[in-house]
């Protein structure tokens, strides 16, 4: 496993390294969009485990033991990279497709409304 210590890495660069996993394991023919979604649902399903019985969690996750905090990062990852890999095989640029939805966003919730709390409720 190569690091890549503190280089920030792209959507695009995520895109190709799931493309060939997927090709160099034959597994573009599993990789339809119902597939990826249902998996993708199910990895958010193993992320919001981890939070279940928690309670409210602070900024930075002061009191989380490394090997919470890792499993986490894990967790996470997966739900990135079936996401990236969904958008790939739906043809959506994942990243304009984002940058798009924060200036809709940024209309429908305006700075000088502050009563959403921060949270985005996005349809």
């Amino acid at each position: 496993m190569t690091g890549r210590g503190d280089q920030s890495v792209s959507l695009d660069l995520l895109k190709q390294k799931m493309a060939n996993f997927a090709k160099e394991r034959d597994w573009d023919q599993f990789h339809s969009p119902r597939n990826l979604l249902l998996a993708l649902v199910g990895e958010v399903g193993e992320l919001s485990e981890i939070f279940q019985w928690k309670g409210e969690v602070p900024k930075g996750l002061p009191d989380w033991k490394e090997e919470e905090k890792v499993h986490l990062g894990e967790e996470l990852s997966d739900v990135l990279l079936y996401l990236v890999r969904l958008s790939d095989i739906c043809g959506i640029d994942l990243g304009k497709a984002a940058l798009r939805k924060v200036e809709l966003n940024a209309i429908k919730y305006p700075a000088s409304s502050n009563t959403n709390h921060g949270i985005a409720h996005t349809s």
